[in-house]
């Protein structure tokens, strides 16, 4: 039954319920809980209730509660004041009628002004205490609708960012790719179905990754070499490639095609301007209870950190920030005079939990 019962009409009741109950309990105290007594708490309650729910009406049809602050104020002292006029205006003449009034000793008759007067002041007092009650309450609620609204648009705006970035990550390498395979049509025509054979590898391997936030190193990886393998058909002798993986991390959960961008960035600013190529080192391990990616190519920055504003480093920090906020870093540098290495650190993800939850409990 109680689950029918509106919020609204719960708080009224429970309300006007507790003022029954200590009205009760006071005329017990001092001997008054005679028929008098009841019948002008029940006449009490029933104005209380009805002309306090018709000022919930007057409320919301005014919209009060989209006012500025001061002009809520202003209208809810008019309202609560109006109200209790009217409230006490008819108590007093239907405990009149009723008669429903002690007679003052020495007194003959009661002076229906100030009966009106005192019925205004305690009417008053309960109205501006019922309408604090709903002006606090709404605002509470109001406050918390809104942190909701602004959570669930950050969330949006965070999702959008990534499938954006996403967007351009894909034809960014599909276009790189392609030209890998241009440049071995004529050339080799085996190899090209070889390298046709490994674009399509990759490609089914990104689609996947698309529909999520992270995926496990050793996919990561997977593509990767494929990638790498297209790559060193066209490079030939001129491409080397190192990879130092710590077991153990190949379960560790990474932002997909990250690792690829960075080295597709490595052979493309790094392995195709040197004549005699180069070589890249993919190095995974643990670092103080971090999961730390490293990849490093020949090459060399024209300038610290003069690379940070291309699309595939620029990417690489904004997914990140995105995923994991300040808990995770990206740095690009020169090495030495012939290297230049791009190093990523993550938070490390237990065995046997997800990337959300880890989230939570750094939180």
């Amino acid at each position: 039954m109680l689950k029918f019962i509106s919020k609204y009409w719960g708080y009224q009741l429970v309300g006007w319920g507790l003022f029954c109950i200590a009205n009760i309990f006071f005329a017990t105290t001092f001997e008054k809980f005679d028929s008098i007594f009841q019948k002008a708490l029940l006449l009490y309650l029933v104005i209380g209730l009805l002309i306090s729910h018709l000022m919930r009406y007057v409320i919301r049809d005014l919209k009060v509660l989209t006012w500025q602050v001061q002009k809520q104020i202003v209208g809810f002292l008019i309202i609560t004041f109006c109200f209790a006029l009217t409230a006490s205006i008819t108590e007093s003449l239907l405990q009149k009628y009723f008669h429903l009034l002690r007679i003052v000793p020495g007194e003959k008759e009661i002076d229906v002004s100030r009966l009106i007067f005192s019925n205004f002041l305690t009417f008053f007092i309960f109205f501006f205490m019922w309408n604090s009650i709903y002006y606090i309450y709404h605002y509470v609620e109001k406050s918390r609708r809104q942190q909701m609204d602004t959570l669930k648009l950050e969330s949006l705006v965070k999702e959008l960012e990534l499938k954006t970035i996403k967007s351009h990550i894909n034809p960014h390498f599909i276009f790189n790719a392609l030209n890998s395979i241009r440049a071995l049509v004529d050339e080799n025509p085996v190899r090209a179905r070889t390298a046709i054979t490994e674009l399509s590898n990759i490609l089914r391997s990104s689609m996947q990754a698309e529909k999520m936030e992270t995926v496990p190193l050793h996919r990561e990886l997977d593509i990767v070499k494929d990638y790498l393998a297209l790559e060193q058909m066209r490079f030939e002798e001129r491409l080397q490639v190192e990879m130092d993986i710590d077991e153990d991390t190949l379960d560790q959960p990474i932002p997909p095609m990250m690792l690829q961008t960075l080295v597709e960035n490595a052979i493309k600013h790094g392995i195709s301007k040197k004549v005699g190529g180069g070589t890249i080192v993919i190095i995974s391990d643990f670092v103080d209870d971090r999961h730390e990616l490293i990849v490093r190519n020949s090459g060399q920055l024209v300038a610290p950190g003069a690379d940070s504003s291309g699309f595939g480093i620029k990417s690489t920090q904004d997914r990140l920030n995105i995923l994991y906020q300040d808990k995770a870093s990206f740095d690009i540098h020169n090495m030495n005079d012939d290297t230049v290495e791009s190093r990523i650190t993550m938070p490390f993800l237990p065995q046997g939990h997800s990337f959300g939850q880890v989230y939570k409990f750094n939180n």
